[in-house]
């Protein structure tokens, strides 16, 4: 066996909590030796390998605990000889600054504890952040017996776009080999999976088999990319390789699942459900040494899966932190109606409280389809008008407002009086205000601080609005849910007479190709302009980009479904002198 360390060493906080934990493992261990040491096998040359595909919630390590609990008790019913939990399951992925509060490593060792005695008769692989000598891993550990038999320490640790683990964790240097019934297993963590160096000591160190924790989030085609990957990997070393994912929404990241495994013929051989919780078996021939097929999943389509990750993220924030339901101002515009059909899936209809707020510039088409839309999903509707509410903020403004004309200023009122009404709504209620932005409003500016941009989360930040139309269309794919108009009539804030979008932007069709090229490929002006776009026009656009950055940090999260999101994925300064020179 080559593991990280040799023995297990775990400094605790105060020498009152080592003498608690110390006496607890003399129990568990005395306890331990009257049981059974037996393993079971399928059949001679098999393993019963369990994946748990588990939604756990950051920071709630009891919760997690009792969840894996849970599903060990299921692997035992079903005579497993290992069952694996995902990376950093006992407190969840990201921690982020939790991991600086020294106490919460109390309740991760009484976690570990519990999983150990739990774990007679089976093996019991799981992550956890884990302290040996001063220094945090982001650890694999291997539970067998009442004992930590293994332990693996992330080789890999990935510091780029959303994630920043080299802020918390230092990196292991070793392969870690462990026997199952007679297979030499290799644990490997994420990012691990990514370079081929830690997959090739696991080979030279004798693995026969390769088990790959992750906290994997989704964007757009992730699952291409894993698999691609996954795929190079085997044909370097030969070896089999089964990845475990986690699932659920945490903040602006959505976990989307899709555990698989790969033989060394590069085929997939298994594939769980996407977005979905799931106790998954695999049986692993020791003689072929290669798992054994089993029914896959079914890829799901690009706009199928980001509705999925988008209703899923929403449906995890408002439930993890504790609201009743979700509020939506409704306006008969795309990106409401498309905002308030991602809350009724996430949510139930039963649970979502629609409000249309028409101004003086509101339209009767919009309140009819507003209305249809609503009576089409089965909501809560309200109609509360601001006419009078912005006739007095006219009024109350007057003086100071003499000899000026109109401008967006009295465009931002109304969206202010509205993101007023709605806060006000949300408070009494404690449904969760939903924003209803895109990425191409986020992007440009084109949006109304502590207005429409008010809210506690925005699913719709990271898809850009021709994206929002294509997921209005798939969304009524069987059954018409959001009236045609909706999506056919050119986009309008209704902020003034006659608006269009179009007045301000540029065609949605260019601007967020502009927008792609610029935000999650990091071209220059001078490479989009290269693509054939017009000159004048790329430059307006990524200077209204680097001019909006102050409104992109006061806004709410939202899901990350493509490869670079505003927030933590995409980080600029709000003032700075080189914002200058980008957008020559």
């Amino acid at each position: 066996m080559m593991c990280n360390g040799g023995t297990v060493e775990r400094p605790k906080p105060s020498l009152v909590y080592d003498n608690i934990q110390s006496e607890l493992i003399l129990i568990i261990q005395f306890t331990l030796s009257l049981c059974s040491h037996g393993y079971h096998v399928m059949s001679d040359s098999s393993l019963h390998i369990i994946l748990a595909q588990l939604n756990f919630t950051v920071g709630d390590i009891e919760g997690n605990c009792e969840k894996m609990l849970a599903a060990l008790a299921q692997a035992k019913a079903e005579q497993a000889d290992c069952v694996v939990f995902s990376e950093l399951a006992t407190i969840g992925y990201p921690p982020e600054d939790l991991l600086y509060r020294s106490h919460i490593f109390e309740r991760i060792d009484q976690t570990i504890v519990r999983l150990a005695q739990a774990s007679v008769g089976i093996v019991t692989v799981v992550g956890t952040p884990w302290m040996q000598q001063s220094d945090l891993y982001n650890a694999a550990l291997v539970l067998r017996d009442g004992e930590i038999a293994a332990q693996y320490f992330k080789n890999k640790l990935p510091n780029y776009n959303v994630f920043d683990e080299k802020r918390y964790f230092k990196e292991g240097t070793t392969a870690c080999v462990f026997d199952l019934a007679g297979v030499s297993v290799a644990l490997t963590i994420c990012e691990d999976i990514w370079w081929p160096q830690p997959i090739a000591a696991a080979k030279q160190a004798g693995a026969e088999l390769v088990l790959n924790i992750n906290a994997s989030p989704f964007h757009s085609d992730k699952q291409l990319e894993r698999t691609q990957n996954l795929r190079q990997r085997v044909a370097e070393t030969g070896l089999p390789i089964a990845c475990l994912n986690q699932t659920g929404g945490q903040d602006e990241l959505v976990f989307d699942g899709q555990s698989f495994a790969i033989n060394p013929d590069k085929e997939v051989v298994f594939l769980a459900q996407a977005f979905t919780e799931g106790i998954y078996s695999l049986e692993f021939d020791c003689e072929q040494h290669c798992f054994v097929k089993q029914t896959c999943a079914e890829p799901v389509e690009t706009n199928a899966a980001i509705y999925q990750a988008l209703t899923y993220g929403l449906q995890d924030y408002v439930r993890k932190n504790g609201f009743k339901g979700g509020l939506i101002g409704l306006s008969g515009g795309i990106d409401s109606a498309v905002a308030l059909t991602l809350a009724v899936d996430a949510l139930g209809p039963e649970r979502v409280h629609a409000v249309m707020m028409p101004s003086p510039y509101t339209s009767q088409m919009s309140l009819d389809d507003a209305a249809e839309l609503a009576a089409n999903l089965g909501v809560c509707y309200s109609v509360i008008s601001i006419e009078s509410l912005y006739d007095q903020f006219l009024d109350v403004l007057a003086g100071p407002f003499a000899g000026a004309s109109a401008d967006t200023t009295e465009e931002n009122i109304q969206a202010r009086i509205r993101g007023l009404l709605l806060m006000a709504l949300s408070n009494k209620t404690d449904y969760m205000l939903i924003s209803t932005g895109n990425k191409s409003e986020m992007a440009v500016g084109y949006a109304t601080l502590y207005g429409d941009m008010a809210g506690g989360f925005a699913p719709l930040k990271d898809v850009l609005k021709t994206r929002v139309f294509a997921l209005a269309n798939y969304k009524n794919d069987d059954v018409v849910v959001i009236p045609q108009r909706i999506i056919d009539r050119p986009p309008s804030a209704e902020l003034a007479p006659d608006q269009k979008d179009e007045d301000s932007l540029p065609p949605y069709s260019e601007l967020d190709r502009i927008l792609e090229l610029f935000i999650e490929y990091d071209f220059s002006r001078k490479d989009i302009v290269d693509q054939g776009f017009d000159p004048a026009i790329v430059s307006r656009v990524i200077n209204m980009v680097l001019r909006s950055e102050y409104k992109r940090r006061q806004a709410p999260p939202g899901v990350k479904v493509s490869k670079r999101s505003f927030g933590r994925d995409r980080r600029y300064p709000i003032t700075s002198g080189a914002l200058n020179y980008l957008k020559d």
